[in-house]
């Protein structure tokens, strides 16, 4: 079996297609397409566009004699694997709207991890769902108590009759599909994206983001269900007719060398992963490998999904340079589901640029004071990497606490806001958490504090309260909800946030307020409550415990996390191991 080629036979054309339906109708007529490997690198399936629309059309018919009606939702588990894209194309042509839904990333077990779809089933509204015979168990169990119609194994559903009903595939004004944000799990919001919005933001990814040439092919290990691997690997590279090979990212975790052999045996051109990626990856490579790879192709290694710490993608370079990659490959970029995916990128073969920042006067005023090293002072500083310009589309704005546009010549951060024809239309059945993002003149509040550097965007903090450990965006009300849960804890007593520890890294911590604290050994509560948030999160969190009237709070009484944050660390009351 041999993958698909890198050239096609038809000329490449950039996401300029009204659905995604569309989009897989042109990208058939080469022969290009996708390709699956296990954690041997070893190739097992090759699903060429023009197999992917023949078996997605079939398949189409078959979903179509469930007899949901059009615009119904299905969730589709979205594990690397050629039945996903089968059956996500198959709702394009069927008129049915796909959910991707999260596979077990981490060590919550199955009891989580049903616990987790349940949700998202129930949210979803789903009528129809499908996951491989890995996962149907779990997703059987997570059904029981709602209504849909059918729930089954990939090869159920293709043991089903053909509708003779006509396909009509989904338009420009009806949703491509589902996307529930890779935040909370107890509190999840399903992102509702059409096909316009989708259309519009895989056309200036590919054209004006990284500039998709004839001969380009993809490498990607990250997930289907996350923004970046489904709009921006498999989506996007369908949209503009390129190759892609995929590996699970499970065994990306196990064998992160994978990545870079495939990228050098398949003379891949493009790959994109989060800060922690390029850093894994530094890390597990043996010198005797890296001496076999060929890099040389690599010109867009696109960076994003969460903040950038620049040392570790300049140790990347360092440990690869031998083989052929060029630190200017590097492309840090901005972007959100909200938003489809992509915002802003940096220009192709710049690398990066990063301003250095007075740490204390950002700290105190929100003031972006850009230093020199050499004549510093002593001052701490920090280092931002920046994200590109605003593709083609966007406008942005930059706001102080109280709504006040800041101009670039100000010098302050604030929250930064975003209006554009790729932003949501909303979060499913959820008009309250969409009124407090989405204003009704389309200004999105992203919760991301930000400056604008000579027109580039600079993110220099967490979205909103967004926490983020190795690339898995864990929501703070997950954590407090879990701490609350203890006898110790009244409601409100718990305030969860991330925090840098010594080394550099991210870690989630939460304080919290006991009922009663007489100043004894805490030690088994503390235990308890890690435990809990090991296996319902899969994340290590270091507890701490405050005193009575510790924690911040905002004017309804609602604890403030970045106040009590704050607070915390000029008080010296956090302790990290």
């Amino acid at each position: 079996m041999d993958p698909t080629p890198s050239v096609n036979t038809i000329p490449i054309k950039h996401g300029t297609f009204d659905t995604l339906a569309d989009a897989l109708d042109y990208a058939a007529k080469g022969v290009t397409g996708f390709n699956f490997y296990n954690r041997r690198g070893k190739l097992v399936k090759s699903l060429s566009y023009a197999l992917l629309r023949k078996e997605a059309r079939t398949l189409a018919r078959k979903i179509l004699y469930a007899g949901v009606p059009r615009g119904s939702h299905m969730a589709i588990v979205a594990n690397t694997h050629p039945d996903f894209v089968r059956f996500f194309f198959a709702c394009q042509y069927a008129g049915i709207v796909p959910v991707p839904l999260p596979i077990v990333m981490h060590f919550s077990g199955a009891k989580g991890y049903v616990k987790q779809i349940h949700r998202l089933l129930k949210l979803s509204n789903a009528k129809l769902a499908v996951a491989t015979e890995e996962y149907l168990g779990f997703l059987k169990e997570a059904a029981k108590g709602l209504e849909l119609d059918l729930i089954g194994s990939p090869d159920e559903f293709d043991r089903l009759p053909e509708s003779k009903a006509k396909l009509q595939p989904l338009d420009s004004t009806e949703l491509a599909y589902l996307q529930f944000t890779s935040g909370s799990t107890r509190f999840p919001k399903g992102v509702m994206v059409k096909q316009s919005a989708v259309m519009n933001n895989i056309h200036i990814i590919t054209h004006h983001g990284i500039n998709c040439q004839k001969g380009d092919r993809a490498v990607s290990w990250l997930p289907f269900y996350h923004d970046m691997g489904l709009v921006g690997l498999v989506l996007a590279s369908l949209g503009t007719q390129i190759s892609v090979d995929f590996f699970s990212t499970a065994d990306f975790a196990m064998r992160p060398g994978l990545w870079i052999k495939l990228m050098s045996e398949n003379k891949g051109t493009v790959s994109f992963s989060p800060p922690f990626g390029y850093e894994l990856a530094a890390m597990r490579l043996r010198s005797n490998d890296i001496a076999q790879f060929d890099l040389s192709g690599w010109r867009v290694a696109g960076v994003g999904a969460e903040m950038i710490r620049p040392e570790l993608l300049r140790k990347f370079a360092q440990r690869l340079k031998p083989c052929g990659f060029d630190e200017k490959a590097f492309m840090p970029c901005y972007g959100m589901a909200e938003c489809s995916l992509a915002v802003s990128f940096s220009v192709v073969g710049q690398g990066l640029k990063v301003d250095l920042v007075d740490h204390e006067r950002l700290v105190e005023n929100n003031e972006i004071v850009k230093v020199d090293p050499k004549s510093s002072n002593g001052s701490k500083i920090k280092e931002f990497v920046r994200c590109g310009r605003l593709l083609p589309g966007f406008e942005a704005e930059i706001r102080d606490e109280n709504g006040v546009v800041l101009s670039e010549d100000e010098g302050r951060c604030g929250t930064l806001f975003l209006r554009g024809p790729s932003i949501m239309d909303g979060y499913f059945n959820d008009p309250e958490a969409t009124k407090e993002v989405l204003s009704p003149d389309g200004w999105l509040d992203t919760g991301d504090i930000a400056y604008i550097s000579e027109s580039e965007i600079v993110i220099t903090g967490r979205s909103k309260d967004l926490i983020i450990i190795n690339g898995r965006n864990i929501w703070p009300q997950d954590i407090e909800y879990l701490a609350e849960t203890m006898d110790e804890v009244r409601i409100g007593d718990a305030c969860a946030f991330s925090v840098t520890d010594s080394s550099g890294k991210e870690r989630a911590v939460v304080v919290v307020q006991l009922r009663n604290n007489n100043g004894k050994d805490h030690s088994e509560f503390i235990d308890g409550l890690k435990g809990l948030i090991a296996t319902e999160l899969g994340i290590d969190c270091h507890v701490e415990i405050v005193p009575k009237n510790t924690l911040v709070r905002t004017t309804s009484g609602k604890p403030s996390r970045n106040g009590t944050k704050k607070y915390c660390l000029k008080h010296g009351l956090i302790h990290l191991n």
